[in-house]
C-alpha cells in the first residue's frame, strides 16, 4: 500500500491527499512534521520536507514530483489536462501556487497560528499586515484575470485548482479571507475547491484537529 508522510494541514500534503482521493487510491497516512528529527521521515525524504511518498520500492518527496508520479503510474481519473498547452499552464499554476502564493497566503497561518501555538512566540502582526496589504493584492489581481467565473481552471477539477486554493485554506485558519468584492472569481474558486468531494472530507478532519 502507498504510504504518505506529512501533516494534514500542510497545503502540499493536502494537495497530494486530494489527488489520491481523486484517483481512488488507498494509502496509509503517517503523520510527520518537517525538520522534526523524525528518523523514518528522513529515510524517505532526504531534505526532511513533507509530503513524502513510498510506493513499493519507490521513495519520493516534493508534492509536484509526487503528483506527477501518481498521474503517470495511476492514469485513471486524470488530474492534469491532456492538451499540451493546457498542461503547461496547469504546471505553471501549480508552481505559482506552491511557491509565491504559498509563501504569502500560507505564511499568514504560520505567523498567526504556528508562532504562538507551536513555537510559543508572539504573533508578528507587522509581518501579517505586509502580506495582506502588500504581497497578496497583486497576486490576487493576477489570478482574478486568469481563473474562471464558474467551474475549474481546465474544466475538470485538478492539481492546478488545488495548488491555487490550498494556501488560502491555511490563511483562513488564521482569520484571512479573500475580499469577495475585489476578487470575486478567486474567492469563489477557493470555495468550490473546498466543497469538492475529494477535499471536503480532508477539511473535516483538519477542523477536528483545530477544534
Amino acid at each position: 500500500m502507498i504510504k504518505l508522510y506529512g501533516a494534514n494541514a500542510s497545503p502540499f500534503v493536502r494537495k497530494v491527499m486530494a489527488v489520491l482521493a481523486l484517483k481512488d487510491l488507498p494509502y496509509e497516512h503517517i503523520p510527520s512534521m518537517p525538520w522534526s528529527g523524525d528518523e523514518e521521515l528522513a529515510r524517505v525524504s532526504p531534505l526532511q520536507k513533507i509530503p513524502a511518498l513510498v510506493d513499493g520500492d519507490l521513495n519520493i518527496s516534493d508534492s509536484k514530483v509526487i503528483c506527477r508520479y501518481l498521474e503517470a503510474a495511476y492514469p485513471q481519473n486524470p488530474v492534469y489536462p491532456s492538451d499540451i498547452n493546457q498542461r503547461a499552464r496547469a504546471d505553471w499554476f501549480e508552481e505559482y501556487g506552491g511557491s509565491a502564493l504559498a509563501e504569502s497566503a500560507a505564511s499568514i497561518f504560520f505567523h498567526r497560528f504556528m508562532r504562538p501555538m507551536v513555537f510559543k512566540q508572539e504573533v508578528d502582526e507587522e509581518a501579517v499586515s505586509k502580506i495582506v496589504d502588500k504581497k497578496l493584492p497583486p497576486m490576487l489581481d493576477y489570478l482574478e484575470s486568469e481563473v474562471p467565473a464558474d467551474g475549474f481552471l481546465f474544466e475538470e477539477f485538478g492539481v492546478a485548482d488545488l495548488a491555487l486554493a490550498s494556501p488560502f485554506v491555511n490563511a483562513g485558519y488564521a482569520g484571512y479571507t479573500i475580499d469577495t468584492a475585489r476578487w470575486p472569481k478567486m474567492a469563489a474558486l477557493v470555495e468550490r475547491v473546498k466543497a469538492h468531494a475529494s477535499v471536503s472530507p480532508l477539511l473535516e478532519v483538519e477542523a477536528k484537529a483545530f477544534g
